[in-house]
């Protein structure tokens, strides 16, 4: 069984369409890790509802945390993505 301990956070804001594609392509990223997506717990975050998130973050959203680390801002490469989650769970 493989115990949760990677940590992917989804940083938008309601009415994004840049958030609505990387949500599109997290999920689809998790689905195609296959078992090893156990291992990864994804979380979405609006950056309206912590002042200090939109503060530091308006202008870069959809940003994607892996693990409290920024992997990327306004656009998600899946197969980026995918690399660092498969490298996060070894």
């Amino acid at each position: 069984m493989v115990v949760p301990d990677v940590r992917l956070t989804l940083l938008s804001k309601p009415g994004c369409h840049l958030c609505d594609t990387a949500r599109d392509a997290v999920t689809e990223v998790i689905a195609q890790l296959g078992a090893a997506a156990s291992a990864v717990t994804v979380e979405e975050l609006s950056i309206l509802d912590d002042p200090e998130l939109n503060s530091r973050y308006w202008d870069e959203i959809p940003v994607v945390l892996v693990n409290g680390r920024v992997h990327t801002i306004w656009r998600v490469d899946p197969t980026r993505l995918t690399r660092a989650l498969e490298e996060a769970i070894q």
